[in-house]
């Protein structure tokens, strides 16, 4: 895959994009440099992909580090085993020197810099790299995710996140598999239904109606 040089400034590049899409990942490729940890510095980024990742206990965190860093591992197993990847494999992909790296990063008990981030969403997320490096960011380096939220983009791993949820409950159940196209259709108008009626409870709740 062609490397994207970055720019010198967090503008749009002066040659013309191909798309939206690949103008903002050039503008990412100029936040590099950008490294930070999470709440009350317990955690530090790795400065390069060659560095030795950092490692931790979940003693040394908070509950809310845990449940972040294990969030996003998981997510990570999903897009990697999504892209029809190993560990192994893509440890090889990556060039990487610590090979227990990705395996640490998955079960929530290690790091990974922004360059790391930048370079898996090239090899497992190719189909949507943005939600991909929005989701990591989001853990693993706030300074950027600061910028990616003031150009409003901070709302994409979170859509994803709940789109993901629902995925998991057609997962979580092998016989819908098994269904004819019929019986699936029959519960999806079901589901359907009672999604429109907890919808329309939830908003008037909220009164989200009065912002319309």
């Amino acid at each position: 895959m062609k490397k994207i040089k970055p720019s010198t400034k967090l503008e749009e590049p002066t040659e013309s994009p191909t798309s939206e899409e690949q103008s903002f990942i050039g503008q990412l490729t100029d936040l590099t440099g950008l490294t930070g940890g999470m709440t009350g510095n317990v955690i530090n980024l790795v400065s390069n992909v060659s560095s030795i990742p950092f490692k931790m206990g979940k003693t040394l965190l908070n509950p809310k580090q845990v449940r972040m860093m294990e969030e996003t591992g998981a997510y990570l197993r999903d897009v990697r085993e999504l892209s029809g990847l190993t560990i192994a494999e893509l440890n090889d992909a990556m060039n990487l020197k610590d090979k227990s790296l990705l395996e640490a990063v998955e079960n929530g008990t290690a790091t990974i810099s922004f360059e790391l981030i930048l370079r898996l969403a090239s090899l497992i997320s190719r189909h949507d790299p943005v939600t991909f490096i929005m989701e990591m960011t989001r853990t693993y380096n706030p300074a950027v995710w600061e910028i990616l939220e003031d150009w409003g983009m901070g709302r994409l791993p979170l859509q994803y996140g709940r789109e993901r949820q629902f995925i998991n409950i057609y997962r979580q159940h092998d016989v819908a598999r098994k269904l004819s196209d019929d019986g699936f259709a029959e519960v999806l108008k079901f589901t359907q239904s009672a999604f429109d009626m907890a919808l329309h409870l939830v908003v008037e709740k909220e009164r989200l109606h009065e912002e319309e």
